[in-house]
Order: C-alpha cells, then sequence, then structure tokens
C-alpha cells in the first residue's frame, strides 16, 4: 500500500516551560518514525506559536494512530488538527 501526506497542525495549550519538556521526546518519536524509513517533518511557526508536523501513513486510521503516539500530544500539551494534504506539485 502506497503512503499518503498528512498534516498535524498544532498550537501550544500549556506554558512554555511545560511544553519544552516534551520536546526531547517529541524529536526522539520524529527520530523513529525516520528509522522506519517514513517521510517526517517537525517544525514551529516562526511568527506565532504553534507549529506543523508534515508525515507519510498508509491511511488516515494510521496517520490518527502516529498523531496519538505523539509525546506533544500524549503530555497534552498541543491542540492539533489532522489533514491528508494533496500535493499537486513537488521537486525532485
Amino acid at each position: 500500500m502506497g503512503r499518503a501526506l498528512f498534516v498535524k497542525i498544532e498550537r501550544g495549550v500549556v506554558p512554555k516551560e511545560i511544553f519544552d519538556r516534551s520536546v526531547p521526546a517529541h524529536l526522539e518519536y520524529v527520530r523513529a518514525l525516520r528509522s522506519e524509513g517514513r517521510r517526517v517533518e517537525t517544525g514551529y511557526w516562526a511568527e506565532r506559536g504553534g507549529g506543523m508536523m508534515i508525515f507519510e501513513a498508509g491511511s488516515l486510521e494510521e496517520a490518527r494512530a502516529i498523531v496519538a503516539g505523539d509525546p506533544l500530544v500524549r503530555d497534552g500539551c498541543v491542540e492539533f488538527e489532522l489533514h491528508q494534504w494533496c500535493c499537486v506539485a513537488a521537486g525532485t
């Protein structure tokens, strides 16, 4: 089965000092997803609070499970929206 791209758009809901405690585990989670051969990028908005993770998953259900496993979500640090992203032009 092929993989689609999904986007988790998030907004922090806890004080920064609490949020920052979950960041190392979040980054380790992203590294683990990459070690599975999955395309995944994560980051934050420079001009305002919040961030985004774009990643590959085989289905919406799998994408939901990936998001649920993210320490930022598990620890209650963010509210998020999950969307499938249909790319119409990509570079090589």
